[in-house]
């Protein structure tokens, strides 16, 4: 298998998982804790997290993105060239949407079960620009200072932080976005809710991206432990 056939099967199979967890949980939360939505909320939160810490410490020496907006910005950074993340980035959204149909069948739901969540408002797409920029300084500013090897606890960390701190419960990844779609289920949102999210995560990614070059002009934007990325 190529490097690059590796990577992609990283990022599916991680992306996968991480939206299994996402779903997952929040239809566990909703039937163990009825009409508790903070609690649910709780659970969903922590379940994330730890999913997150997991999955990046496995596939880290492989890749460990699972976020469109995350490779977007190791190709702007000059991390991967374009080819690449173009692999990954399909991987990652063909990934998270196999994820939420698993997740929908292991709690005897159908497959494809399609959201009646609306999530619409400035507020929320406020909230996905600031959770989305704020992943982007945690990931690559960690990477920058040389602690390669602590950002799957930075990102677990944060995003269960940024459930709570932002109006939108930080979905902050397009490819996650559009899989929830696929759930109607505590985590899910209506497709038509959907690109109002995606949008306000890439100007999120745009943001984050000027702010890791302007407080970390230097250093390494690669989500690898060891160099196994296939240069263009």
């Amino acid at each position: 298998m190529s490097p690059l056939a590796r990577r992609a099967l990283a990022e599916f199979v991680g992306t996968g998982f991480l939206v299994a967890a996402v779903i997952g949980s929040g239809i566990a939360a909703t039937r163990l804790s009825p009409g508790q939505s903070g609690l649910q909320l709780l659970e969903n939160s922590l379940i994330t997290g730890g999913a997150l810490i997991a999955l990046i410490l496995a596939l880290q020496p492989v890749s460990a993105a699972f976020n469109p907006v995350v490779t977007a910005v190791e190709r702007a950074l000059g991390s991967i060239g374009t080819r690449e993340a173009g692999a990954l980035i399909l991987a990652q959204f063909g990934g998270g949407i196999a994820g939420a149909m698993v997740a929908n069948l292991m709690f005897d739901l159908a497959a494809i079960n399609l959201s009646a969540h609306h999530r619409s408002g400035a507020n929320l797409w406020l909230g996905e620009v600031v959770a989305t920029s704020g992943l982007l300084l945690v990931v690559f500013g960690t990477l920058r200072s040389g602690r390669t090897e602590r950002v799957a606890f930075a990102v677990g960390g944060y995003i269960l932080a940024a459930y709570w701190f932002t109006s939108s419960t930080s979905f902050a990844n397009p490819a996650v976005t559009v899989s929830r779609v696929f759930s109607d289920s505590f985590a899910g949102i209506a497709p038509a809710s959907a690109p109002g999210f995606v949008v306000a995560q890439l100007l999120g990614g745009v943001l984050g991206y000027g702010l890791v070059r302007g407080l970390y002009p230097s250093g390494s934007g690669q989500l690898v432990l060891d160099d196994t990325t296939e240069r263009p």
